[in-house]
């Protein structure tokens, strides 16, 4: 092997490392989402509720282990919850969201169609986590999913781009070391900021019209950073920062996705915002 092969190794998986260390370890294999509660396809919109709400992992989770608090938080709330599994490399279980974004975006817009089918609902609204509150973007954009959505809720999404406390920012010092992480990890190089990908989902304006978008963000993010590039420049678009609504609030960039029901508030306004009440550091006990 070459030296700057070598050289580039620590590099790589200083990066994967850092990408791991932002999701939990998986707790259940992806394809045991349960069959009662959420992904239950018997459910029927309400009156109330009348779009089944979509939950899009993040990079590296799945459609189980990025759910279990926010899920049944929504279900308790009589939402349809549903959540995909996206992204899959060959031989690698459990940890997703790592292949092509476009073709992620390409799965997303089949469970739609799928969850729209079966609940005979006319659109689902979306709520994602770190790429997967940027990744729906593509669908919306590219790929029809504005006729079927109404709204996109993101919880720290990388929008435009991650560098991940500046770690990113190292790649040009080490030479082919972008290369083998797009070839590797497709998944993670179009989160690189000004990657081809990013540049193409950005050009000619954030948004599409006739989606509601919210970015709910956390300035203690260590992984969308800087924590400001997560938010949407557009006409319908409502960015908020968890700390404006409690101080108290400590909750990085995998606790926002994962248990802070804080930010869980603020989804629950975002979907409902004709019945939103203001969330509050007292919104962790509701």
């Amino acid at each position: 092997m070459l030296p700057w092969k070598r050289a580039l190794r620590p590099l790589t998986a200083l990066l994967f490392a850092a990408a791991v260390a932002t999701v939990p370890a998986a707790t259940a294999h992806a394809s045991s989402a349960p069959s009662t509660g959420w992904n239950d396809y018997s459910c029927r919109p309400s009156a109330a509720h009348p779009r089944p709400v979509i939950l899009v992992h993040g990079t590296l989770g799945n459609s189980v282990d990025n759910w279990l608090s926010l899920a049944p938080y929504l279900e308790d709330r009589g939402y349809c919850v549903f959540s995909l599994d996206y992204g899959q490399l060959s031989g690698v279980p459990l940890f997703y969201g790592l292949g092509p974004i476009d073709k992620s975006a390409e799965q997303l817009s089949a469970y739609v169609d799928k969850v729209l089918s079966a609940t005979g609902a006319a659109k689902a609204d979306l709520v994602g986590h770190s790429q997967g509150g940027m990744m729906p973007r593509y669908y919306l954009k590219f790929l029809g999913g504005s006729a079927k959505v109404n709204a996109l809720v993101g919880l720290a999404p990388d929008n435009h781009g991650a560098t991940i406390s500046g770690l990113t920012n190292l790649l040009p010092y080490f030479p082919g070391a972008a290369d083998l992480i797009k070839a590797s990890t497709p998944g993670l190089a179009d989160q690189i900021p000004d990657s081809a990908f990013l540049t193409k989902l950005n050009a000619g304006g954030d948004t599409v019209p006739g989606v509601h978008y919210t970015v709910i963000a956390t300035k203690y993010d260590e992984v969308a950073t800087p924590w400001r590039s997560q938010y949407l420049s557009g006409s319908d678009v409502h960015n908020v920062l968890l700390q404006d609504l409690c101080s108290l609030d400590l909750s990085e960039h995998v606790a926002i996705g994962l248990f802070d029901r804080i930010a869980f508030h603020e989804v629950a306004n975002a979907l409902d915002p004709a019945h939103a009440t203001a969330t509050s550091c007292a919104s962790a006990f509701s």
